[in-house]
Protein backbone atom coordinates (compact mmCIF):
# COMPACT_ATOMS: atom_id res chain seq x y z
CA UNK A 1 0.00 0.00 0.00
CA UNK A 2 1.40 3.71 -0.65
CA UNK A 3 2.21 5.31 2.38
CA UNK A 4 -0.97 7.72 4.06
CA UNK A 5 -0.90 10.48 7.02
CA UNK A 6 -1.40 9.58 10.45
CA UNK A 7 -1.27 11.48 12.99
CA UNK A 8 0.78 10.67 16.09
CA UNK A 9 0.40 11.70 19.52
CA UNK A 10 3.58 12.65 21.86
CA UNK A 11 4.40 14.45 24.33
CA UNK A 12 3.69 17.59 24.81
CA UNK A 13 6.92 19.87 24.37
CA UNK A 14 8.75 16.92 22.69
CA UNK A 15 6.96 17.14 18.95
CA UNK A 16 10.11 18.61 17.51
CA UNK A 17 12.09 15.70 19.45
CA UNK A 18 10.26 13.41 18.19
CA UNK A 19 10.51 14.36 14.67
CA UNK A 20 14.17 14.59 14.95
CA UNK A 21 14.70 10.82 16.43
CA UNK A 22 12.31 9.59 13.92
CA UNK A 23 14.47 11.13 11.05
CA UNK A 24 17.50 9.89 12.46
CA UNK A 25 16.25 6.70 13.09
CA UNK A 26 15.05 6.38 9.62
CA UNK A 27 18.15 6.37 7.59
CA UNK A 28 20.21 4.07 10.85
CA UNK A 29 17.72 1.63 10.24
CA UNK A 30 17.11 1.79 6.37
CA UNK A 31 13.13 2.58 6.82
CA UNK A 32 12.94 5.24 4.16
CA UNK A 33 10.82 3.28 2.32
CA UNK A 34 8.28 2.76 4.82
CA UNK A 35 8.19 6.23 6.70
CA UNK A 36 8.49 9.41 5.08
CA UNK A 37 7.67 12.94 6.33
CA UNK A 38 7.31 14.39 9.10
CA UNK A 39 5.15 17.95 9.93
CA UNK A 40 4.71 19.86 13.14
CA UNK A 41 1.83 22.36 12.10
CA UNK A 42 3.19 25.40 13.29
CA UNK A 43 2.85 29.23 13.07
CA UNK A 44 5.30 32.11 13.81
CA UNK A 45 3.93 34.25 16.58
CA UNK A 46 5.34 37.86 17.51
CA UNK A 47 4.93 38.46 21.54
CA UNK A 48 6.50 40.92 23.89
CA UNK A 49 8.61 39.55 27.00
CA UNK A 50 9.91 41.28 29.73
CA UNK A 51 9.70 44.31 27.33
CA UNK A 52 10.85 43.25 24.12
CA UNK A 53 9.59 41.85 21.18
CA UNK A 54 10.24 38.11 20.13
CA UNK A 55 9.00 36.11 17.48
CA UNK A 56 7.98 32.25 18.58
CA UNK A 57 7.06 29.15 17.18
CA UNK A 58 3.71 28.26 18.11
CA UNK A 59 2.22 24.79 17.35
CA UNK A 60 -1.62 24.43 15.34
CA UNK A 61 -1.45 21.06 17.26
CA UNK A 62 0.26 20.79 20.79
CA UNK A 63 1.25 17.08 21.16
CA UNK A 64 0.79 16.38 17.80
CA UNK A 65 2.83 15.47 14.36
CA UNK A 66 1.71 13.95 11.58
CA UNK A 67 3.36 11.48 9.98
CA UNK A 68 3.60 10.07 6.36
CA UNK A 69 3.76 6.06 6.69
CA UNK A 70 3.28 2.73 4.86
CA UNK A 71 0.90 1.48 8.12
CA UNK A 72 -0.83 -1.05 6.55
CA UNK A 73 0.52 -4.29 4.08
CA UNK A 74 -1.93 -5.06 1.19
CA UNK A 75 -3.77 -7.11 3.45
CA UNK A 76 -5.23 -4.59 5.19
CA UNK A 77 -3.03 -5.71 8.14
CA UNK A 78 -0.94 -3.40 10.55
CA UNK A 79 2.93 -3.35 9.26
CA UNK A 80 4.96 -4.80 12.19
CA UNK A 81 8.26 -3.17 11.46
CA UNK A 82 6.93 0.80 11.20
CA UNK A 83 4.36 -0.07 14.09
CA UNK A 84 7.37 -1.07 16.28
CA UNK A 85 9.30 1.50 14.71
CA UNK A 86 6.84 4.32 15.87
CA UNK A 87 6.07 2.88 19.21
CA UNK A 88 9.74 2.56 20.16
CA UNK A 89 10.42 6.07 19.66
CA UNK A 90 11.01 8.26 22.71
CA UNK A 91 8.36 10.68 23.37
CA UNK A 92 5.72 9.06 21.46
CA UNK A 93 2.41 7.88 23.17
CA UNK A 94 0.90 6.32 20.30
CA UNK A 95 -1.26 7.18 16.76
CA UNK A 96 -4.31 8.99 17.21
CA UNK A 97 -6.81 6.44 17.08
CA UNK A 98 -5.45 3.11 19.48
CA UNK A 99 -4.42 -0.12 17.80
CA UNK A 100 -6.56 0.87 14.16
CA UNK A 101 -5.45 4.65 13.54
CA UNK A 102 -7.10 5.70 10.66
CA UNK A 103 -5.53 7.73 7.90
CA UNK A 104 -6.12 11.25 7.31
CA UNK A 105 -8.21 12.75 4.09
CA UNK A 106 -6.15 13.93 1.18
CA UNK A 107 -8.50 17.19 1.81
CA UNK A 108 -8.07 17.12 5.98
CA UNK A 109 -4.14 17.23 4.49
CA UNK A 110 -4.08 19.74 1.86
CA UNK A 111 -5.88 22.12 4.35
CA UNK A 112 -2.96 21.56 6.84
CA UNK A 113 -0.04 21.88 4.40
CA UNK A 114 -2.38 25.06 3.17
CA UNK A 115 -2.33 26.52 6.31
CA UNK A 116 1.55 26.55 7.07
CA UNK A 117 2.16 27.44 3.95
CA UNK A 118 0.23 30.42 4.51
CA UNK A 119 1.39 31.35 7.46
CA UNK A 120 4.86 30.29 6.55
CA UNK A 121 5.88 34.09 5.62
CA UNK A 122 4.12 35.97 7.72
CA UNK A 123 4.25 36.63 11.84
CA UNK A 124 1.17 36.91 13.27
CA UNK A 125 1.02 38.71 16.32
CA UNK A 126 0.32 36.87 19.79
CA UNK A 127 -2.98 38.96 21.10
CA UNK A 128 -5.71 39.92 18.53
CA UNK A 129 -7.67 43.41 19.00
CA UNK A 130 -10.93 44.66 18.25
CA UNK A 131 -12.05 47.72 17.75
CA UNK A 132 -14.26 49.74 20.45
CA UNK A 133 -11.51 48.01 22.72
CA UNK A 134 -9.47 50.21 25.60
CA UNK A 135 -5.98 49.58 25.62
CA UNK A 136 -2.94 50.94 27.51
CA UNK A 137 0.18 52.02 25.90
CA UNK A 138 3.64 49.97 26.71
CA UNK A 139 5.74 51.40 24.38
CA UNK A 140 6.84 54.81 22.60
CA UNK A 141 6.04 58.40 23.50
CA UNK A 142 2.60 57.87 24.65
CA UNK A 143 3.62 55.02 27.15
CA UNK A 144 1.14 54.52 30.29
CA UNK A 145 -1.62 56.74 28.28
CA UNK A 146 -4.85 54.66 27.46
CA UNK A 147 -6.38 54.70 24.64
CA UNK A 148 -9.79 53.20 22.35
CA UNK A 149 -9.36 51.14 19.47
CA UNK A 150 -10.33 52.66 16.16
CA UNK A 151 -9.36 50.66 13.51
CA UNK A 152 -7.03 47.48 13.25
CA UNK A 153 -4.82 46.44 10.81
CA UNK A 154 -4.02 42.80 11.11
CA UNK A 155 -1.82 43.12 7.57
CA UNK A 156 0.32 44.98 8.71
CA UNK A 157 -0.03 44.56 12.80
CA UNK A 158 -0.65 48.15 13.50
CA UNK A 159 -3.40 49.66 15.44
CA UNK A 160 -5.07 53.23 15.12
CA UNK A 161 -6.16 54.51 18.22
CA UNK A 162 -7.56 57.53 19.71
CA UNK A 163 -5.49 58.59 22.59
CA UNK A 164 -7.12 61.54 25.76
CA UNK A 165 -3.97 64.31 25.80
CA UNK A 166 -4.89 67.64 27.84
CA UNK A 167 -8.37 67.01 27.03
CA UNK A 168 -8.54 66.14 23.62
CA UNK A 169 -7.93 62.98 21.77
CA UNK A 170 -5.43 62.77 18.92
CA UNK A 171 -5.49 59.49 16.91
CA UNK A 172 -2.42 57.76 17.28
CA UNK A 173 -0.87 54.45 14.80
CA UNK A 174 0.44 52.17 16.98
CA UNK A 175 1.96 48.42 16.53
CA UNK A 176 0.57 45.19 18.28
CA UNK A 177 3.32 44.90 20.65
CA UNK A 178 3.07 48.40 21.78
CA UNK A 179 -0.03 47.91 23.45
CA UNK A 180 -1.85 45.34 25.99
CA UNK A 181 -5.36 45.22 27.02
CA UNK A 182 -6.35 47.77 29.71
CA UNK A 183 -6.99 46.78 33.25
CA UNK A 184 -10.31 48.84 33.16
Amino acid sequence: MPKQWFILHALSGHELKVKKNIASRVQQEEMEEIIGEVLIPSEKVSEVRQGKKTTVNRKFFPGYLLINIDLFNDDKSVNASAWTFIQNTPGVIGFLGGERPAPMSDDEVNSIVNQIEEKKEAVAPKVMFEPGETVKVTDGPFMNFNGVIEEVDPERGKLKISVSIFGRTAPVELEYWQVERSAE
